[in-house]
């Protein structure tokens, strides 16, 4: 075990699946901290430090999207990855509601895993690397800092999820452009599948919301090609 070894928290009743997986990921380097029940990561969760949370959905006790939301009152900037059986879309929005950051549904491979958690990592890793590099911007009356994935006007600090400061980020350096849905989610998602695009629609949303506050900033559809952020 190195010093620098991501420690990942990883949250699964069914004991032959998450042999599997934790086996897997501890091949890759990983920490892996093994919770079966809601309860289980919520304790976890108080008394460690993680650079990131896997979580099942079905759980015994508390469920994953209930789990994610009290994670998120703790500590809102963790990365969080819902792994689930449940592949309608109304699961898969609700969880990003509930504060995940990607959802991956069941069965999944490993390479995929794999994939998705080394995404979120390479961005932590380059936000601690270069927190006194460029990373300011001023959108109306806003000022975002994305690498501390954080909105403030006036006195006023809004607190940002991983995903939200990555799609903002992406829409910014693109303001007052059309941007294609497919081109938004293959820089922000990595895949411009049908589900992706139906979670682009709720972190547009989210943003929207925490964008209110300065009328002269828009984020406006464009009917059946995508969106473009307005700063008048």
């Amino acid at each position: 075990m190195t010093e620098n070894q991501p420690k990942i928290l990883y949250v699964e009743d069914d004991p032959q699946l998450a042999f599997v997986t934790r086996d897997n990921l501890e091949v890759k380097g990983y920490k892996i901290v093994l919770c079966k029940t809601g309860q289980e990561a919520l304790d976890a969760f108080q008394h460690n430090g993680f650079d990131l949370c896997i979580l099942d959905v079905m759980l015994p006790g508390i469920d994953g999207f209930s789990i994610a939301r009290k994670f998120r009152k703790m500590n809102h900037d963790i990365p969080i990855l819902f792994l689930s059986a449940k592949s309608m879309k109304e699961d898969r929005l609700e969880g990003f509601t509930s504060g995940g950051d990607d959802y991956i549904t069941k069965p999944y491979s490993i390479e995929e895993l794999i994939f998705k958690i080394e995404v979120f990592l390479k961005r932590n890793r380059i936000t601690g690397e270069n927190r006194t590099a460029s990373g300011i911007f001023r959108i109306g009356s806003y000022i975002f800092d994305y690498y501390n994935m954080q909105l403030r006007i006036g006195g006023k600090t809004k607190r940002l999820t991983s995903r939200e400061a990555e799609l903002l980020l992406f829409l910014n350096k693109n303001r007052n452009k059309v941007l294609k849905k497919e081109e938004i989610l293959k820089e922000v998602w990595d895949s411009d599948s049908y589900f992706n695009s139906r979670s682009l629609d709720v972190f547009v949303s989210k943003l929207r919301k925490h964008l209110a506050d300065d009328q002269a900033v828009k984020i406006n559809n464009v009917h059946g090609i995508g969106f473009i952020m307005v700063v008048a």
